[in-house]
């Protein structure tokens, strides 16, 4: 599967799984439940967006973006970082603001996932790269 083509086709496919959160379009499934139909295809859809993203960064398909594949993990920890803080930022902005419920309800838990996961992966590598964890040589 591994191609040129195949972020495209994960980044045309994860935006069209999310984007169908939005609406109320989604079979209710053999759980006979709408709502958590198209959960379970938003979610599917964050896969396919994650793996297409990893694929972009990394140059292969992959799940766990270990340190050893980063190319400068000293400085682009702080990035990982602040995008953690983001969407953390982002969350809370959704909770207050979202008086006419145009975000599906679980979008604060996942968007609060992703932002803590996030953190901590750069929190980890900034302690390995020049934090207490450093293996002096």
């Amino acid at each position: 599967m591994e191609g040129k083509s195949t972020p495209l086709v994960l980044a045309v496919a994860g935006a069209l799984l999310v984007g169908q959160t939005f609406t109320g379009l989604a079979p209710a499934g053999p759980w006979a439940s709408e709502s958590f139909s198209r959960g379970v295809l938003g979610l599917a859809g964050f896969v396919c967006l994650y793996l297409c993203w990893f694929s972009l960064t990394f140059g292969k398909l992959g799940v766990a973006p270990t340190v050893n594949l980063w190319k400068h993990p000293e400085t682009s920890w702080l990035n990982v970082v602040i995008f953690g803080l983001t969407c953390l930022v982002a969350t809370r902005l959704i909770v207050l603001f979202d008086t006419d419920n145009i975000f599906p309800v679980p979008s604060g838990l996942v968007l609060s996932l992703i932002g803590t996961l996030a953190l901590m992966n750069g929190l980890y590598v900034w302690a390995i790269t020049k934090g207490p964890l450093l293996e002096e040589e």
